[in-house]
């Protein structure tokens, strides 16, 4: 449970054999500020390092933080409006927060050096950390890559359904609580099991080396995906119009494939086509529709969607295949620049992502993240 923006000074001192007191946010409800995965460190030199309520809790998370160091017993705490002491530790936002707090030290986390390469390398690995159990099971992890598994919970049946299940967040990488009976049973309640996924990027692929492929390889970029840039004509895609990001002079289509066959796309990968052009589009679309990317979606007026859609038809594209189509791709912000416009197709994929329906917050009722909550 190690968020990227600590690994640094976490390594180090893990390395220096100084303990650590680590707080992890493992469930949240509501408005809570910061999500599953977020990190706080309390160093050994009593300096705080990172969030996990941007502000709301910290100072009491930093008192827990050192008592793990001194006791070395993990614990779980709850804040929330609810609670007696919600006013006293600032927690203001009106949500609700789980935070695991942990001593991390090379005789209580071994693996970290381990599992520290892997995240710098860009190597999926997931930690699964027991943070609630009436047995005395609390604080045993289990390190899962996908090849291989390190560390067990001392039931061969717990471990294959733990395992099982955090091999699939790590494919999706998805970092949340897992809920068991007591021996791994998948409908129990009495066991939760953090487990923080560590995935490669999510990829972004850009078809169409045009002024908006620029502004939304930025964005994607901002946004934490691995941008790929591909166009078969190399007088547009080129470095230096697209600094930062990986550029490709290929056939879109055949880019794509070798790109499924190598097996570096996954179901969060994100597909938009802006050529607009049906040489380049349609048996690119054809592709990316025949599988179950997080999105897909391509650029153009409503006269060029419509003869696209009957161009994919004719291909052999089906009805269902059609309806995973963006497109045309954006939601209707009045963008008129490429930067804007950028903006309105990534809009849509957080929307698509996370079930949101695009509209004002200002003319919604209810709970601003409803729909996280739904999901």
């Amino acid at each position: 449970m190690i968020v990227r923006d600590v690994l640094a000074d976490l390594s180090r001192w893990w390395r220096e054999g100084r303990p650590v007191g680590m707080a992890t946010v493992v469930g949240t409800w509501k408005s809570a500020p910061r999500p599953p995965g977020a990190t706080m460190l309390v160093g050994p030199d009593q300096t705080a390092v990172g969030s996990v309520s941007g502000g709301c809790v910290e100072a009491a998370v930093y008192e827990l933080g050192l008592a793990a160091i001194e006791s070395g017993a993990p614990q779980l705490v709850r804040y929330g409006v609810s609670d007696d002491d919600a006013f006293s530790v600032g927690l203001t936002c009106g949500g609700i927060i789980d935070i695991f707090v942990e001593r991390v030290d090379p005789a209580s986390f071994p693996q970290l050096g381990e599992v520290a390469a892997a995240i710098e390398a860009e190597s999926p690995v997931a930690v699964a950390t027991v943070i609630r159990d009436p047995a005395d099971r609390v604080g045993r992890r289990v390190l899962v890559w996908p090849d291989r598994v390190d560390g067990s919970l001392g039931s061969a049946h717990f471990d294959a359904a733990l395992v099982e299940d955090v091999r699939g967040m790590l494919a999706s990488g998805l970092t949340g609580p897992l809920h068991y009976g007591s021996d791994g049973e998948r409908l129990g309640d009495e066991v939760t099991v953090f487990v923080a996924s560590y995935a490669p990027p999510p990829r972004m692929l850009v078809f169409g080396a045009i002024d908006f492929a620029s502004a939304l390889a930025r964005q994607g970029a901002f946004l934490g995906y691995r941008v790929t840039v591909c166009d078969a004509r190399p007088v547009f895609a080129t470095s230096r119009r697209f600094p930062g990001v990986e550029v490709v002079v290929d056939w879109p289509h055949r880019y794509l494939t070798g790109e499924i066959e190598a097996g570096r796309v996954d179901g969060r990968t994100v597909v938009c086509v802006l050529t607009h052009d049906p040489k380049f589009d349609l048996p690119v679309l054809r592709i990316a529709l025949d599988r179950e990317f997080a999105y897909v979606g391509a650029m153009g007026s409503r006269r060029t969607h419509d003869d696209r859609v009957a161009g994919l038809i004719e291909a052999g594209v089906t009805e269902a295949q059609l309806k995973k189509l963006h497109s045309p791709i954006g939601l209707a912000l009045g963008a008129r620049t490429p930067e804007e416009t950028a903006v309105s197709i990534t809009a849509e994929i957080i929307a698509d992502r996370w079930g949101g329906g695009g509209q004002k917050l200002s003319t919604l009722d209810g709970s601003i993240h409803e729909n996280l909550d739904r999901r």
